[in-house]
C-alpha cells in the first residue's frame, strides 16, 4: 500500500507540473499572439507553416532579385534620357553652324562641345553602378530570376543602344554619327553638314525606340513586384492563420486549468498533512 501511494504522489506531482506548464505556455500564446511554437502543438499545422515558411523565403529572394532589376532598369532609362538630350543638342548645334554666319571662332567652339558631347555619350554607354555592374549589358541582356520559370532582361546591351543604327541604308554607331558631325563641321561645307545633321536624327531616333523598350522592362518589373508582393501578403496571413492565437479560446482554456491546478494543489496539501498511519490504513 505505501508503494502505491508514493506512486500516486509521482503521478499527481508530475500531473500538476504538466499543468503548470500547460498554464504557462497559454500565457505565453496570449501575451505573443502566437500559439503554434512547436510541432505537438498542431502537426498539420506544423508542416503547413513549414511549407509557407519555404515559399517566403524563395519570394523573399524574387522580390529583392526585382528590386535591383528595378534599380538597374532605372539607371538604364536616366542614361537613355540623357543620351537623348545630348543628341537634340547636337542638332541644334549642326543646325546652327549651317547657318553660314559663324565665324571661325564659334565654330571652333561648338566642334568642341560636339567632341564633348561625344565623349559623354561613350561615357553614360559604359558606366557601372556602384556595385561596378555596367549599366547596359555586354553583348547579352543578364536574364534575372523573378518568379518560377520567369527570368526577365532589365536592360537592353550596349551594343543594342549603340549600335546598327540605319543612316540612310548604313549601319552605324552613335561613336561614328558624332565622329562625322565633328569632321563635317570642320570641313564647313553644307552638304556634309546635312549629312551629319541627318544622321544625327536618325540616332536620336534610335534612342527614342531604345527608350521605349526600357520602359517596357521597367513595367514588366513593376507588374512582377506588385504580384510577389500580393503573393507575400497573401502567404503571411494563411501563416498568421496558423500560428495566431485565438484568445478566447486560449483565455479559456488557461482559467480551466487554472482551477484545476488550484484544486489538486488544495488537495495535495490536505494529504500531505496526513499522517503515514493515516496514508496506509
Amino acid at each position: 500500500m505505501v508503494g502505491i501511494t508514493n506512486k500516486t504522489l509521482i503521478a499527481e506531482i508530475r500531473r500538476q507540473q504538466q499543468l503548470s506548464q500547460a498554464i504557462v505556455e497559454g500565457q505565453t500564446a496570449i501575451s505573443t499572439g502566437v500559439t503554434l511554437t512547436k510541432p505537438s502543438d498542431n502537426a498539420l499545422a506544423w508542416v503547413q507553416v513549414s511549407e509557407i515558411g519555404k515559399a517566403q523565403a524563395q519570394q523573399s529572394a524574387w522580390q529583392a532579385n526585382v528590386s535591383y532589376g528595378t534599380s538597374r532598369a532605372a539607371n538604364a532609362e536616366a542614361n537613355l534620357e540623357e543620351i537623348n538630350n545630348l543628341l537634340v543638342r547636337a542638332q541644334e548645334l549642326v543646325t546652327k553652324a549651317r547657318n553660314g554666319s559663324l565665324n571661325d571662332t564659334n565654330r571652333a567652339a561648338i566642334v568642341e562641345e560636339i567632341k564633348t558631347i561625344r565623349t559623354s555619350v561613350a561615357s553614360m554607354l559604359n558606366q557601372t553602378d556602384y556595385q561596378g555592374v555596367p549599366i547596359f549589358d555586354d553583348t547579352q541582356s543578364v536574364l534575372v530570376p523573378v518568379s518560377r520559370g520567369l527570368n526577365l532582361a532589365v536592360t537592353g546591351t550596349r551594343q543594342e543602344v549603340s549600335e546598327g543604327i540605319d543612316v540612310g541604308g548604313t549601319p552605324m554607331s552613335l561613336d561614328d554619327i558624332l565622329g562625322q558631325s565633328v569632321a563635317a563641321l570642320q570641313s564647313g561645307t553644307d552638304a556634309d553638314l546635312a549629312s551629319a545633321l541627318e544622321s544625327i536624327k536618325a540616332g536620336q531616333g534610335h534612342i527614342t525606340i531604345e527608350q521605349a523598350k526600357q520602359g517596357v522592362r521597367g513595367d514588366r518589373l513593376d507588374v512582377v513586384g506588385e504580384r510577389l508582393t500580393s503573393v507575400d501578403l497573401d502567404l503571411t496571413e494563411r501563416r498568421q492563420g496558423l500560428e495566431s492565437t485565438d484568445l478566447a479560446e486560449v483565455i479559456s482554456s488557461v482559467k480551466s486549468k487554472l482551477l484545476q491546478l488550484e484544486a489538486a494543489q488544495s488537495a495535495f496539501a490536505r494529504i500531505n498533512q496526513q499522517t503515514l498511519f493515516d496514508l496506509i490504513r
